[in-house]
């Protein structure tokens, strides 16, 4: 069964926005320890208020401070509560943090792209596949149809690029797609290169096909 790209992002965002809310709050109170809203010395109010605050639970606010604490932001007392400890070290932290968090932001943001993209692909192919069926059965009436080639392992063409096999001149046919294990490159380039056992989708009149043939052989 194959999952689905669009349910995954959503799984893998919010399993992302769970894990990070407690460092959002950590730099949240950083900003306010630099702006001086939360002076130095003072004692934080328990997690038990803080978690009121911030709309959490108070295990949330304790690895919040745990964060701030490890860089020297705040100190946690046994039994006495939490006391700011350092705005120079707040500060540190949050030119430290923001670029960090703004780092995964994108990349979360590349990766969300990178799994649409692949699913636009696969409809897009599916699409192809679709067209090549139809062609086939009514290429007698149409002058234009879709057909796929297949690189065999002694083909001269391996290893070249598409610009450089200056293909279309020498076929007439046009390469809109290739098939490659299980991935799919579509409008391929001219600097793309060709391997074995690759699978061109191409267009063109029927002639074609059989300069296509005797050129990739």
């Amino acid at each position: 069964m194959v999952e689905n790209p669009e349910s995954t992002t959503r799984q893998a965002k919010k399993k992302r926005d769970g894990v990070a809310i407690y460092a959002r709050i950590a730099l949240d109170i950083a900003n306010r320890i630099v702006n001086g809203e939360i002076p130095e010395g003072k004692r934080l109010s328990g997690r038990s208020i803080m978690s009121s605050e911030y709309g959490v639970s108070p295990e949330t606010i304790r690895r919040a401070f745990s964060l701030l604490e490890e860089q020297h932001v705040v100190e946690v007392m046994q039994n006495s509560g939490v006391r700011v400890k350092s705005k120079s070290q707040a500060l540190s932290y949050i030119t430290k943090h923001t670029n960090k968090y703004d780092t995964k932001a994108l990349l979360a943001h590349m990766k969300d792209l990178l799994v649409r993209r692949e699913q636009i692909d696969h409809e897009m192919y599916e699409i192809i596949t679709q067209i090549v069926d139809s062609t086939e059965r009514f290429s007698a009436s149409n002058p234009f149809y879709t057909y796929e080639c297949e690189i065999s392992q002694n083909s001269s063409v391996i290893n070249r690029t598409i610009g450089e096999l200056s293909f279309w001149q020498k076929t007439g046919a046009t390469i809109i797609a290739i098939r490659r294990g299980g991935s799919i490159t579509l409008s391929p380039g001219p600097q793309f290169i060709i391997e074995a056992n690759d699978v061109l989708v191409l267009v063109g009149d029927q002639e074609t096909k059989d300069f296509v043939n005797t050129f990739i052989a």
